[in-house]
């Protein structure tokens, strides 16, 4: 396969362009505003709750459709048009939310769940698309490559949101409510602009004849539900899906509980922004030099070496009590996030048939929706016991996040028993190759 810089550059800037949203709205702007804008007024305890459903409503319905959605993809050799097309809801309804007035917490929610949809729906095709544009041997630096310029594009934009709320005057804006509106516009535009490259660079490679809507529906489900009936005979698949999916669990719930666990231990929420923002800039040379080292010594081992860092972050994060501490454990987790996450995609790429990439992608991203479900849970019962156990609350808190390092290290002893010759094998006999 001769490689096409263009089309790398073009697919990995796709990153660059979407984590913007990950960023500024999932992880920052939109939980806040909705408490605090939408639902002005409202209980705590029942603003907390609409968030949560209108989170969980759009996690079951990417995970439900990813599969279904892959398979058509593949039968239809459409990969490029259903991320365009998912990546475009996406864009408007992230978009939308500037124009949503104060108090209307309903059409807040709606339009965070279908772009919430729009996101990671077109993050299923655009991880298929890694073994289009990226030869077997290169995909650990290209997985890297987009994931670090994810976490640059989602830095740098935030940096800036993060100003216009704080210094909402520089901008000739009436205040911060103003700036976080803003904010979900700049998202929008931002994303849809460096979607462009992406759309106009890469070229999907086809077989002929191109199949009418009503064929590529009925072939891609008779694809799924015959993959559903092989997948058990894939072991290797199956002995990665298991491990990714207790590992990314628990990087997942750093992610999701981070804020909040800066704030049970009494830090204020300026530091935790800073702290954010750390992770993001570091996270961008970390995950290019951790695709280098997946290059060198293999991926499987190079997560392996994240997930073994992982448990020293979850050790350290029980027993810090200084926001000087908390910045040393953002750069730590800034060091692996990246590299773990890119590195899980491209040796999943590697073990999976490749005519059925988007189809296995979809399940690969269903796993990565239900991935923050035992974390957290696990997080809040164990500091929920220690609580009724008697425990300060702050140490609750710590005993709870500490609770994570189980998922990292049941997560690594599955991952060391992935054997990525055997996987290569399996797929290919389900190819017919």
């Amino acid at each position: 396969m001769k490689e096409d810089r263009k089309a790398i550059f073009g697919w990995a800037l796709y990153d660059w362009a979407n984590s913007a949203f990950a960023t500024t709205v999932m992880a920052s702007f939109f939980p806040i505003f909705f408490k605090g804008y939408w639902t002005v007024g409202s209980d705590p305890v029942i603003s907390t709750a609409r968030l949560g459903m209108a989170n969980s409503a759009a996690g079951i319905l990417v995970a439900l459709m990813a599969p279904v959605l892959g398979a058509m993809a593949d039968r239809g050799e459409a990969k490029k048009g259903f991320l365009l097309f998912f990546a475009a809801v996406g864009i408007l309804m992230t978009s939308a939310l500037y124009f949503v007035p104060m108090g209307h917490w309903q059409a807040a929610a709606a339009c965070y769940v279908l772009a919430m949809v729009g996101f990671a729906g077109s993050i299923v095709f655009y991880d298929s698309l890694l073994t289009t544009v990226a030869a077997e041997e290169r995909r650990d630096f290209v997985s890297s490559l987009g994931f670090s310029l994810g976490y640059l594009g989602g830095g740098v934009l935030f940096a800036l949101n993060v100003w216009m709320t704080l210094s909402p005057d520089a901008f000739g804006l009436s205040g911060s409510s103003e700036g976080v509106k803003l904010s979900f516009l700049s998202v929008g535009l931002w994303w849809a602009l460096f979607s462009l490259p992406l759309a106009f660079l890469v070229r999907e490679r086809t077989g002929g004849t191109r199949k009418a809507p009503a064929a590529v529906i009925r072939e891609g489900l008779a694809q799924l539900r015959d993959t559903l009936r092989e997948i058990r005979r894939l072991k290797t698949i199956f002995l990665f899906l298991a491990a990714y999916w207790l590992y990314i669990d628990g990087v997942d719930t750093i992610i999701v509980m981070a804020l909040d666990y800066g704030l049970s231990i009494g830090f204020k929420a300026e530091d935790l922004i800073v702290a954010l923002l750390i992770t993001q800039f570091i996270g961008f040379p970390s995950a290019l030099a951790f695709g280098r080292l997946g290059e060198r010594i293999g991926a499987r081992q190079a997560i392996l070496i994240g997930i073994a860092a992982y448990l020293v972050i979850t050790v350290y994060g029980a027993f810090i009590d200084d926001k000087r501490e908390f910045f040393v454990l953002a750069c730590l987790i800034g060091l692996v996030q990246g590299g773990v996450q890119a590195l899980s995609r491209s040796l999943y790429s590697r073990i999976i048939p490749a005519d059925k990439s988007a189809e296995f992608f979809g399940f690969y991203n269903m796993l990565s929706r239900f991935a923050t479900v035992a974390g957290p849970l696990l997080v809040g019962l164990t500091a929920l016991a220690a609580r009724t156990a008697g425990l300060e609350g702050s140490i609750a808190s710590r005993v709870g996040i500490a609770s994570v390092a189980a998922l990292f290290l049941a997560g690594g002893f599955v991952l060391s028993l992935v054997d990525e010759g055997r996987g290569k094998e399996e797929a290919g006999r389900l190819s017919g190759r």
